[in-house]
């Protein structure tokens, strides 16, 4: 059995910027840049979780209780009454570990406790631990915060994006829920969803506000906008889970006359304690096989034997072997503008170029009184000098290898052919080294 190798976890004394790869990436991303700014709140947090769960929870406990107190400033005394459940040592050390993160400030002129600035911002992240919990929490509470901050003009583009996060991953868990097609599931996820559907649809105001008021700030109104589009997503697909739903509903059977049907007994299953006692001693005893008509069944095995076996009357040698007809192999033929193009660069090749001889331009080559073979032989033009065609030992290897290079430009030259009114410029020039037109025995195609 292979050993697990332990992961090492890093140094405490591990700057940030020592964890990633590229240090530069840590002070580039905004994510470090916001949390940087917040560096006195991630201290406070984290020596308020610090140690074992049980100081933890105490510490939270004392903490929440001394900020839902309705008196600003607090003594000793009213400290120690406040909290008199609690044991000495466990409360001087959660009130030492509040001073010591700034959370809790001593007053030695007054003699008495006050919560600092910084523990009214901790109190506002941790306030969702005393609510009672619900089933829409991760919407609910971004919802909340997201339509608070646009009444007080506090909005930011990162709440957004956190909500963006959290309505794209219902929509994924709804999407595989009507997916599946599991009536269970689809009844299981129906509240969730009409919850859902029922705050995004408060939000809206608060959202069609937010794009208004910040058009100047683009990041955020982009931020807005893809909650729209997230708010339209789960609204067209309300259309798509009452359909699954109607679909279940078609899919159920009824039992008989009783009045129950499939979704019943599933149901009772599910939430019955033992399934293995429903079977009782019933598989204690073996299966035995008993045949009522025996004779029957004789009969049909009978029947299938005569069957399958072969009639001595019916049988007979090989048939006497008889002389094959003649017959003709049609083979499919190229056109035969390929080969009047292939003569025609071979009559080219031969014949020598004088001085004053203009170059063969492309016209030359694919007009041929018909729109059909001048589109034709025009798809054949990039077929010249094809080093893979031209290892064919066919037609289309020889116009492969036909000694012609072509060029051609953008502009169009008008023709006098009568189906083609317009063509692209292009010439025709010999190869450096020119290869063989046709191979030996080849007959050229008349025109």
């Amino acid at each position: 059995m292979n050993e697990v190798t332990p992961i090492a976890e890093p140094a405490e004394s591990a700057r940030f910027e020592d964890l990633f790869r590229e240090p530069g990436y840590a002070h580039d991303h905004p994510m470090s840049f916001a949390l940087a700014r917040k560096q006195d709140t991630v201290d406070a947090l984290r020596g308020l979780f610090a140690g074992s769960p049980a100081l933890a929870k105490l510490r939270l406990w004392c903490f929440l209780t001394l900020a839902s107190h309705p008196q600003g400033r607090l003594s000793r005394e009213d400290v120690n009454q406040l909290f008199h459940a609690v044991l000495p040592e466990p409360l001087d050390a959660v009130l030492k570990r509040l001073r010591d993160l700034g959370l809790l400030v001593w007053d030695a002129t007054a003699q008495d406790y006050h919560l600092s600035t910084l523990a009214h911002q901790v109190q506002a992240l941790l306030a969702p631990l005393t609510s009672a919990p619900q089933d829409d929490d991760e919407l609910s509470g971004l919802l909340a915060q997201v339509a608070g901050a646009q009444q007080l003009g506090v909005v930011d583009a990162s709440q957004l994006q956190h909500l963006h996060a959290q309505l794209a991953r219902l929509h994924d868990e709804f999407a595989d829920a009507i997916a599946s097609g599991s009536e269970a599931r689809l009844r299981l996820a129906q509240p969730r969803f009409d919850r859902a559907l029922t705050l995004v649809d408060k939000a809206g105001q608060a959202l069609s506000a937010i794009i208004g008021d910040h058009g100047d700030n683009a990041r955020l109104e982009k931020a807005a906008r893809a909650l729209g589009q997230d708010q339209a997503r789960l609204l067209s697909m309300a259309s798509q889970f009452t359909r699954a739903l109607q679909q279940a509903d078609r899919l159920r059977v009824t039992l008989g006359s009783t009045g129950l049907t499939s979704s019943d007994v599933r149901h009772w299953l599910q939430h019955h304690q033992a399934l293995h006692e429903l079977i009782g001693d019933a598989l204690s005893v073996g299966v035995r096989p008993v045949f009522v008509s025996q004779h029957d069944l004789v009969d049909v095995a009978e029947g299938e034997l005569e069957r399958d076996r072969p009639d001595p009357e019916r049988s007979m040698g090989l048939p006497p072997a008889l002389q094959a007809e003649a017959g003709s192999l049609d083979i499919l033929s190229l056109p035969p503008e390929l080969g009047h193009l292939v003569n025609l660069f071979g009559r080219w090749h031969k014949a020598a170029p004088a001085e004053d001889d203009k170059p063969h331009t492309l016209a030359d080559a694919v007009l041929n009184r018909r729109f059909a073979h001048a589109a034709y032989r025009m798809q054949l033009m990039p077929l010249l000098g094809d080093r893979q065609a031209g290892e064919l030992k066919s037609q289309t290897g020889e116009l492969a290898r036909a000694p012609w290079s072509l060029t051609m430009t953008t502009t169009l030259v008008k023709t006098p052919d009568t189906e083609v009114a317009v063509i692209s410029e292009g010439h025709f020039h010999p190869r450096p080294h020119p290869r063989p037109v046709a191979a030996a025995g080849t007959t050229p195609i008349p025109e």
